[in-house]
This record gives C-alpha cells, structure tokens and sequence, in this order.
C-alpha cells in the first residue's frame, strides 16, 4: 500500500493569536526542494505551544488530500496544502484511518509512525475563521467528521519532498485507528490497544484505558 506526498509545509510565518503565549506556527506552506527531518520534526518548522504541540509523538502532522477536498466542497474554496497546519499533505492513504503504530517510509529514506489523532482546539477554529470566513462550531464540526489527520513520530530521520512515494511498510495486527482512538466509543477497540499496542504514546493509552475501564474491555 503506497500513496504520494503532495506538499511538505512548514511555518511561513509565526502569527499573533488569542490563546496561551499569544502566538502560534500554524500558517504552513509548502516548501520547494528537500526538507530534512528530525525527532523533533521538520526543519524550518516552528511550534509556539509546546505544552500542547510538538515532542515526540506530534513531531509531525498529516492530512489526506481527499480529505482537504471534502472540506474545500463544503467551505466554498480551494483548501490548499498547509491551511489546516499540516506538515505532510498525503494522497492515496487513508491517514485518518490510519492503524495506530502504523510505519511509512516517505521517500525511501524517512521512517515515521502514526501515532495520535489531531484534537482540533480554537486556535484553529480561529486559522479557519480568518482564512474562510468565520465557520460556526468549527471545532464541533471537525470533530463529528472524524477526519482528524495523523500526528507521527520520527523512527529514521531523512529528507522528504512533494513527489515521494509514501510506502506502509508496517501496519500492527491491533487494527485500531487514529479515527477510533479519536471517537473512543467502541471499548472492544480501545482493549485492544492496550492488550496489543507497542509503545503505544501516554494520550492515546490514557483515553484508552479510560473507555476500556469503563466498559470492562480491557
């Protein structure tokens, strides 16, 4: 199973906002050329609110094509690469449906692991306001489409570049998604994950233990 990156983005410019810090890097745009990435995620690349972005599990940040264009036919406009601060736009992949502990190789060199879905905060529901006009319950909207995107970590560190092949090269036996980890209704799933998962990040354990415990899944 392969798909093709389309766009690698990293911060334009960092930008004044409402929220903690007062400032955020969520204006990405694509790069031109090979971009190298690290643990700490792409270079050139810059996250304002580390308490709630960034580190080792939300190095980087996916979002499928298909996706940005299901939104782009609701939203009216051209939903370009960057605007929702992803730093990989993937297509042919179903990154939202991603297993979680799932490996990519992104231009042979690369590896990453998808590894959380992205919680949509009002940062960027105010990006959104300020790009498409103001969207009401932006937030509520994101989240009961379920098309979240994928957070990864960085396995090889590598450059990566619009046009390379993005190959699954692992998938776990768990079948758990980023989708059920971000939904978190189906305890059987979230049991699973934790019977299952290895190195499994501490947000997507903590939800999972919280569902499974409830339920008796676990």
């Amino acid at each position: 199973m392969s798909g093709e990156l389309l766009a690698v983005c990293t911060v334009a410019e960092v930008i004044p906002d409402a929220g903690r810090g007062g400032r955020t890097g969520i204006d990405k745009r694509p790069r031109t050329g090979p971009v190298t990435v690290t643990a700490a995620g792409l270079d050139g690349d810059e996250i304002c609110d580390t308490e709630h972005h960034g580190g080792r599990d939300q190095a980087v940040y996916a979002y499928a094509a298909e996706d940005a264009r299901r939104w782009a036919d609701e939203l009216g406009q051209e939903v370009r690469p960057g605007r929702f601060g992803e730093n990989l736009t993937v297509q042919g992949l179903t990154v939202s449906d991603a297993v979680v502990g799932q490996r990519w190789r992104v231009g042979g060199q690369c590896v990453l692991e998808v590894t959380l879905p992205r919680d949509p905060c009002a940062t960027f529901a105010r990006r959104v306001d300020a790009t498409f006009g103001v969207q009401e319950h932006w937030v509520r909207r994101f989240s009961e489409r379920g098309d979240t995107g994928a957070y990864l970590r960085v396995v090889e560190p590598g450059e990566v570049r619009a046009g390379d092949v993005v190959e699954v090269v692992h998938t776990p036996e768990h079948g758990v998604t980023v989708r059920d980890v971000f939904v978190a209704t189906d305890p059987g799933a979230m049991g699973r994950l934790l019977r299952e998962g290895r190195d499994v990040p501490a947000k997507a354990a903590a939800k999972a233990e919280r569902v499974a415990t409830r339920a008796g899944g676990s």
